[in-house]
């Protein structure tokens, strides 16, 4: 569900920053007329924020203890960096991290459109592999992409997660809503600077056996229409990501996430089989209630794995 907000009021954006933000204080650095206008999108538990500000507002925050993505569409944003001890400008088509989540943060809108999407930071640690998934939280140690590309790529993410909120009349379907949230936290990583090591690659090596499989395969069974990711299914095989990732590459030539996209898509063949069109069904219904969000791509793979369309099951 959308919410929005419009004013001409610099006390009532304050007020509307702080309940939906954190505690700031902002000002008119221009003195000119006020005008906000503020739009919130919900995918799980992430939120797609778009601001047009028609003024130049100065603002003093405390930590907003998110991941927080902002692109700007028009105008520009000055954001001081207090662990960098630097202040940095984004410009019309530039991504970036607004502020750590644990530090407060400052800075000038310049009369700017702009977007903010905003995760839980333990989302990375989710998706990263490191050795112990949920006990060595990974940071962003930068606020740039390392790249254009990577910017890139950031952007077309958020516009795809963006997107998606649009799709859907009501609450985006729960597993839907983990993958755009665990793709966008992968992205995110391979965007920026981060501290997430790789372990001892031997350890993984000598980890990659079936038994690591066997009690992979079983912890997805056990949950399978639940939000889990790589980094859960490591951790209940007493594994890192890596080793889960030899171990189903070198005894299943798969991916651990390939292969719960497998288990889940043979749950939708199931019920569409035990499901009928009159009875109000729908392979689009069917298709969200499994995790897959996309119904063009969820066609291709069951075509791929049964050889007809999801349709052709519906309707038999």
């Amino acid at each position: 569900m959308r919410m929005e907000f419009d004013s001409g009021s610099l006390a009532a954006t304050e007020e509307f920053l702080n309940r939906n933000y954190t505690a700031m204080q902002i000002g008119n650095a221009t003195k000119g007329p006020i005008r906000t206008h503020i739009t919130r999108d919900v995918v799980g538990k992430v939120s797609l924020d778009r601001l047009d500000l028609g003024f130049d507002m100065r603002y003093d925050a405390d930590p907003l203890g998110k991941i927080c993505l902002c692109g700007v569409e028009t105008g520009s944003i000055e954001e001081d960096y207090l662990d960098e001890n630097v202040t940095d400008v984004f410009e019309p088509g530039e991504v970036g991290i607004l502020t750590p989540p644990h530090l407060p943060y400052s800075g000038v809108i310049h009369q700017a459109r702009y977007t903010i999407t905003m995760f839980e930071p333990h989302e990375l640690t989710r998706v990263a592999s490191v050795e112990n998934p949920g006990t060595m939280p990974v940071a962003l140690t930068g606020h740039r992409p390392v790249s254009v590309a990577a910017g890139r790529r950031l952007n077309s993410a958020i516009a795809h997660v963006r997107q998606m909120a649009t799709e859907y009349d009501d609450e985006v379907p729960p597993l839907v809503a983990s993958a755009a949230t665990q793709y966008l936290a992968a992205v995110v990583l391979g965007a920026f600077p981060n501290t997430a090591d790789a372990v001892s690659v031997v350890a993984d090596r000598t980890d990659a056996h079936p038994a690591t499989v066997r009690r992979a395969v079983a912890f997805m069974e056990s949950r399978i229409r639940e939000d889990i990711a790589v980094a859960d299914v490591a951790a209940a095989a007493y594994v890192t990501v890596r080793a889960l990732q030899l171990a189903f590459r070198r005894h299943l030539d798969t991916t651990p996430m390939e292969y719960l996209r497998r288990m889940r898509l043979c749950g939708a063949h199931e019920e569409l089989l035990a499901s009928t069109a009159d009875g109000g069904a729908t392979v689009g219904s069917i298709a969200a209630a499994w995790g897959f969000g996309h119904p063009g791509r969820f066609a291709a793979w069951y075509r791929q794995l049964y050889g007809q369309a999801p349709g052709t099951t519906l309707a038999a």
